[in-house]
């Protein structure tokens, strides 16, 4: 970055200054100035401007050239996408679970650097980086007062290998901060504190812009932030000074009009969002929301929106700076000074307001966008999302007609395959008994006929208990008899970071508890319920305005402070449910507040899992089914067996907003987030890690020297042909495989090739964790890499009932001994590679939707897999697969493995041009069984320029580490 005005600089004169209210000055590149020479500026999108100023205040000839300045200065809408922006972020944020691996390969480059008589020094963060410990509190505990510190007390003993790491990374790097445990989710933290709005270094000021590895890093687009998800690979590519290269985007406007209806919230809202722009197809685009409707929202509601983009599909879901969004850096603690400058800088920019709304700089009229979507907010209604898919919207009166149509239907279709009969074969008593007077089986009715079975479980002390519990209960334990059926609602959380920043459906959960608890409405003990804020300031204002005690009464206790349930850190049920539910093969449902219900991600043995706001959350938990239609039918049976209906319960917008003031106290977010340097905690503290600039790297299950430097040499090996001759097909998949399908995140099971290899190593089950906290281990990785038990390989044949096997498994086609038998798709990798076989992936639309999950194109790579052949790509996923030397192929439309007949017995050529040009023309040869051979073309998803160089360096981690050791 320029700390001084360079005059060398080609667009030097674009260097002007402003002045805050205060009278104080400063200097900036002004976006006004370029438009004087590319009028077309003034006409482009806030977010595409944004962008624009850091290509211009970078550009130096060298890695930003005054060609592309002035490329993206005229911008056009609909435009052929060609052109490479190489974007210079302000910082980088990460979670541990991401972020972990990413320290790991930082580690393992200092050791390579000393091995190669370097300095190790050469290895250094060039921005700032903040890594947020959010994804290692697991909900063993619940429905307690005590259930956070246990919680937390299990999370350090845990993840003791990893943080001991990670204090290890704060003293070896000077740019390397940690925010601890139990301060909240990183993308609150982002907003409520990580975030400054505008940055200045040498008198020079520039906005917050900003790369993560989470996808949802998005969600501090609602403050006019520019920042997405990428993978910790090219997280650690712009740490280490490399510009994040992308194509030029389209634009789409999102125009919000009219104002949400009484009863809807910001759930409500981002659901619907999410449907609408799934079915528009913005992968890889930027989406920005303009008009009145925009500008009526409160900055959390903005937040939210923008936090589901991956949902949607977007790299961005971008809003304005505007005066809700100083009034949000005023009420979370923000100094004058920095919201004078962040203000004054946006107004010079031309760039302060929403556009299309009453007081904005621009009318919408003067924004071009690639295409418009308009949605009248008014038009909004209560809704959940599911069973699978965060883009299922389903509206609230149909849950139940929803989960009862899906059950007989095929997993094709987002069903459950199962037998329709299941839901209708015997009669079921009549509702209208007190609930506290009924037996279990029916305190939660369910349609005509459900058939329920029995669990005999302990006395008051159901799933409440310690689920990772070691000893026996007593042999004189009290058993009593609890029955579960398909809908029951075995998990309801109130989680992750879509919902837990924004204080209206927080209250409006509270306000719902005491109003329940005021008529007598109770949860069922057996029921997993947690609260997991995203922020310390969530319990503070939820205990001052009194609402706490109220869901407390409901079994929803504090649990942790960051993403538990939405990234599969539930925490196990009991035994008996477990068994249950594997015995009758019944589908059972998880509520929770969070934007992922991916299969297998929230607890593999609940294969419906929905998302809905806060107060639907509570509200299930008290029904204990999705089978019960909450707009027409009783939540529950209060005082007397008196029915009580949602809309006796549900908070009005005015309650609400009159406890808003409580959620906005600018004194508590400081006092709040001071204690991350002055009191941490002291589980956070008792930690001690090694000390040294490179790292010793002890024996560990947690945390390994990953191999993808073996053989590094600083001469770059000659470049290979990037062809794949005569690969072997490891899968067959279908549409949306996610990245959870392919390197789940949530518990590692005991038969799985991970946990075998962990049992081997002298890890007890208990002690296994998640694959999420061993991300620092390649060695648990790679096993657990297309491990998930719902994935689905379609090589496999399907039953007698023409359903399909579930799990990592595949058919072995390589000649000699196993040729033609089932087994994990680890194993089969292990014999591929040692054969020296390569290996193929085809797959269908979406593949790599999810999370920005490096490990998923990782282990692809170390499975010996080098080319994933799919309908279509998500963005993150694409690019991690090119950073990891993988090659993504895409089929020409009409085209799919389905189309072509493939069995998984063919041998395969995949022939990409010589010169490897982005986005050209590739061949697949197809070879099958009988030596017929067949030929057709694919499309190249190498989409840039940087990203061929990275290929042919083997990979952006070798490419970064030569250019860093050679300066």
């Amino acid at each position: 970055m320029l700390s001084r005005v360079d005059f060398a600089h080609p667009f030097a004169s674009t260097v002007k200054s402003f002045r805050t209210a205060s009278g104080k000055s400063g200097r900036f590149y002004s976006l006004p100035a370029l438009a004087k020479q590319h009028p077309n500026v003034s006409r482009l999108p806030v977010s595409l401007r944004i962008v624009l100023e850091s290509v211009l205040r970078h550009c130096d000839g060298e890695r930003v050239l005054p060609e592309q300045v002035a490329r993206l200065a005229n911008w056009q809408p609909n435009a052929e996408r060609t052109d490479e922006i190489p974007f210079t972020v302000a910082r980088v944020v990460l979670q541990d679970f991401t972020g972990v691996p990413l320290l790991a390969d930082l580690a393992a480059m200092r050791s390579t650097a000393l091995r190669l008589g370097q300095d190790p020094r050469k290895i250094e963060p060039l921005v700032p980086v903040d890594l947020v410990v959010d994804h290692s509190v697991m909900v063993d505990h619940y429905g307690t007062k005590n259930a956070l510190d246990l919680n937390m007390k299990l999370e350090f003993q845990r993840n003791r290998e990893r943080y001991q790491f990670l204090k290890w990374g704060m003293q070896a790097f000077d740019t390397f901060g940690v925010v601890p445990p139990g301060f909240g989710i990183v993308h609150q933290v982002n907003l409520e504190y990580l975030a400054r709005g505008v940055h200045m270094k040498g008198g020079l000021y520039y906005p917050d812009t900003l790369v993560g590895t989470d996808s949802h890093t998005t969600m501090i687009n609602g403050i006019g932030v520019v920042g997405w998800g990428v993978g910790g690979i090219e997280a650690e590519a712009a740490m280490l000074g490399q510009p994040v290269s992308f194509l030029t985007p389209d634009v789409v406007g999102f125009e919000l009009t009219g104002r949400l209806r009484e009863g809807c919230t910001a759930t409500d809202l981002v659901l619907t969002v999410t449907e609408i722009l799934r079915r528009h197809k913005v992968v890889g685009k930027f989406v920005e929301f303009f008009g009145e409707g925009t500008a009526s929202l409160s900055l959390p509601d903005r937040a939210t929106i923008a936090n589901m983009a991956p949902e949607y599909g977007a790299t961005m879901g971008f809003f304005p700076v505007d005066d809700k969004t100083l009034d949000y850096f005023r009420g979370t603690g923000r100094s004058v000074a920095e919201i004078e400058a962040f203000e004054a800088y946006f107004r010079a920019q031309g760039l302060f307001g929403v556009p299309g709304a009453a007081g904005a700089s621009q009318a919408s009229g003067d924004i071009v966008y690639s295409q418009v979507v308009t949605l009248d907010l008014g038009q909004v209604t209560p809704s959940l999302a599911g069973p699978k898919r965060p883009q299922d919207r389903i509206e609230l009166g149909r849950v139940s007609q929803q989960f009862a149509e899906l059950f007989s239907l095929p997993a094709a279709q987002n069903g459950f395959n199962r037998p329709a009969a299941m839901l209708h074969t015997r009669h079921q008593p009549e509702l209208g008994e007190p609930a506290d007077t009924l037996a279990p089986e029916k305190a939660t009715p369910t349609p005509p006929g459900a058939p329920r079975f029995v669990a005999e479980m302990e006395a008051n002390k159901p799933a409440r208990a310690m689920a990772h519990a070691k000893t026996e209960p007593p042999s004189h334990a009290v058993q009593k008899k609890l029955t579960i059926g398909n809908g029951d609602v075995l998990i309801a959380a109130i989680t992750s970071c879509t919902n837990t920043s924004n204080p209206s459906v927080l209250l409006a959960a509270g306000l719902l508890a005491k109003k329940a608890v005021e008529a007598g409405l109770k949860v069922q003990p057996h029921i997993k319920t947690s609260l997991a804020p995203g922020s310390r300031i969530v319990t503070e204002y939820l205990t001052r305005t009194g609402l706490l005690p109220y869901l407390e009464k409901l079994g929803f206790s504090l649990a942790g402070y960051g993403c538990t349930t939405c990234i599969g850190n539930a925490g196990d049920l009991t035994a008996e449910l477990n068994e249950v539910i594997a015995q009758n093969d019944l589908v059972c449902a998880a509520v929770l507040s969070g934007n992922r219900n991916f299969e297998a991600r929230i607890h593999p043995n609940l294969k419906a899992n929905f998302l809905a706001s806060p107060p639907l959350v509570v509200a299930y938990a008290i029904a204990g089914t999705v089978l019960r239609d909450l707009m027409t039918e009783p939540v529950g049976f209060g005082t007397q067996g008196k029915a009580v209906y949602l809309g006796d319960i549900w908070p009005s917008s005015d309650e609400i907003h009159a406890l808003l003031k409580y959620a906005m106290h600018g004194k508590a977010y400081r006092e709040n987030y001071e204690r991350i340097a002055t009191e941490p905690g002291k589980l956070w503290e008792h930690i001690r890690g090694v000390d040294g600039l490179a790292y010793t790297w002890p024996q560990s299950t947690y945390i390994a020297e990953p191999p993808f430097f073996e053989g590094f040499a600083l001469e770059a090996p000659p470049s290979l042909s990037a062809a794949v001759r005569g690969a072997r097909i490891m899968a067959l998949f279908g549409d949306s495989i996610t990245t959870d399908h392919i390197s789940p995140a949530g518990s590692i099971q005991e038969n799985s090739p991970a946990g075998q290899w962990l049992l081997e190593h002298g890890v007890l089950k208990a002690d296994f964790n998640s694959y999420g906290a061993r991300r620092g281990n390649h060695e648990v990785m790679m096993r657990g890499t297309f491990a998930n038990v719902r994935i689905k390989n379609l090589m496999l044949p399907p039953g007698p009932d023409g359903s399909r096997e579930e799990g990592g498994q595949t058919i072995y086609q390589h000649e000699g001994i196993g040729q033609g038998q089932t087994m994990s798709i680890f194993e089969a990798a292990m014999r591929y590679r040692a054969a020296q076989v390569p290996t193929v992936i085809f797959a269908g639309e979406e593949y790599g939707t999810g999370s920005s999950r490096d490990w998923a194109a990782k282990g692809t790579q170390l499975l010996g897999i080098k080319a994933v052949i799919a309908r279509s790509f998500e963005r993150i996923h694409r690019s991690n697969l090119v950073g990891m030397g993988v090659l993504p192929l895409q089929f020409k439309a009409g085209d799919s493995w389905e189309s072509l007949g493939l069995t998984g017995e063919e041998e395969i050529d995949v022939i990409p041009p010589a010169d490897l040009q982005p986005q050209s023309e590739a061949r697949l040869v197809i070879v099958d069984p009988d030596g017929d051979r067949r030929e057709i073309p694919l499309v190249l998803r190498i989409d840039t320029p940087m990203e061929v160089n990275h290929f042919r360096a083997g990979g952006i981690l070798p490419h970064v580490l030569r250019q860093l050791l050679s300066a």
